[in-house]
């Protein structure tokens, strides 16, 4: 008997997404359309940009939960993909737009391509089928099978020189939200390998010391001699605006100061769906990095926890499927996309509100960007993809152990 996938799609992933994905183009028009015609331009030039990407997105979901999951684990295909996006960013730093002092952006016509965004779900992809063939060795011998009891690698197709390489590629742009997340995706799926709960508790000490390190070194260096370095000066006034944005309100602390002006204005239950005031070029980049301050300033903290309840419940559902999946590819695939969007919320949320410096990560679904909506429409549609699978083998194997019983 053939089971269809159809009968076994997951709704309580599906619609947060499409209410999600439908509150980002009303929010993008929103947050967009005031700044577009005082330039001039059509008010719904972003928002039709972003409708684009995501009926694009809704093609690729119904084209991927049809794959078979096997081609997924092809060495040769993943080998290819890396190349191709390796060539993509060389594309975007040679021939590339520049955006707030960062390369990265390859223009095809009306449409931008962000090569960067696409690393996400590649690496997710590239370690889980890496660590999936790992598993009867990780439990004999935990760690070491993936250290092969070198700190550091010694061979070009050792996972950590490719990963190095894949995050470290992003340096040349220079990229320094996107190489933190990729960072801390790399650290989940490490986490979720097999190993010991005990070494992700040490990585992540190490890595919290390292960030604190970091930013009081920073502190007492000084942000202006920070700046000099090459790769990290166009972040040298996000640091600045970090220790204090009250500093400087009219250069490097004007955003996050203007991003509190925002969140104060909203109080309670906000000021109304169109109607805030920081997004009329006070806030820079309020459609995109600090997008989630105008959505607290017109909906409130109210209708704000509400859109941040329902993105949690989304992530929680992914992570749900990755702990049921008993195939250990499956499994990785989905925490680590679970915990991708989880780490992408908390980064802008921290950015927003001061916690953390300024990263320029976007908040998913909510913010304009094509590219962001696309990976992580690609993502959600591997997820449906094998919980559709986990639940047509589970249903296989009580169809077969009840025709065993009977005979």
């Amino acid at each position: 008997m053939k089971i269809s996938k159809r009968h076994l799609l997951n709704f309580s992933i599906l619609i947060p997404y499409l209410l999600l994905s439908i509150l980002g183009l009303i929010v993008v028009y929103s947050t967009t359309s005031a700044t577009l015609i005082q330039e001039g331009k059509s008010a719904l030039q972003l928002v039709r940009n972003q409708g684009f990407f995501w009926i694009l997105s809704l093609i690729l979901i119904v084209v991927i939960y049809k794959f078979k999951l096997d081609l997924l684990r092809n060495d040769r295909l993943i080998r290819l993909v890396i190349f191709a996006e390796m060539i993509l960013l060389v594309l975007a730093r040679l021939v590339g737009i520049r955006v707030n002092g960062a390369y990265g952006w390859i223009s095809v016509g009306p449409l931008t391509i962000q090569p960067a965004e696409y690393l996400k779900i590649i690496i997710i992809w590239y370690l889980a089928n890496y660590f999936s063939k790992q598993q009867e060795a990780i439990k004999i011998y935990d760690f070491q099978v993936l250290t092969q009891n070198r700190w550091f690698p010694r061979a070009f197709n050792d996972w950590r020189f490719v990963i190095l390489i894949l995050i470290g590629s992003l340096g040349i742009f220079p990229d320094l939200g996107n190489a933190t997340i990729l960072v801390l995706v790399a650290l989940i799926m490490y986490t979720v390998s097999g190993i010991a709960y005990r070494w992700f508790i040490t990585f992540l000490g190490l890595l919290v010391s390292g960030s604190t390190l970091f930013l009081y070194s920073i502190y007492f260096i000084g942000v202006d001699k920070f700046s000099r370095i090459p790769v990290f000066g166009y972040v040298a006034k996000r640091f600045s605006a970090f220790f204090n944005p009250f500093n400087d309100l009219a250069d490097a602390g004007h955003q996050l100061a203007n991003s509190y002006y925002a969140i104060v204005n909203g109080g309670w239950f906000g000021l109304g769906l169109g109607n805030s005031i920081e997004k009329r070029g006070y806030l820079p980049e309020a459609h995109t990095d600090f997008v989630f301050s105008i959505v607290i300033e017109e909906f409130g903290f109210v209708g704000a926890s509400l859109i941040l309840a329902l993105v949690f419940f989304l992530i929680l559902r992914i992570i749900l499927v990755g702990i049921k999946a008993e195939n250990p590819f499956n499994s990785m695939f989905a925490l680590g996309v679970g915990g991708m969007i989880l780490v992408q919320v908390f980064v802008n949320i921290g950015g927003i509100s001061g916690l953390i410096p300024s990263t320029g990560v976007t908040f998913p679904f909510l913010s304009q960007g094509g590219n962001s909506l696309l990976v992580l429409s690609v993502a959600i549609a591997f997820v449906l993809n094998i919980d559709a699978c986990e639940k047509r083998s589970k249903i296989y194997r009580e169809l077969e152990k009840n025709s065993y019983n009977y005979m």
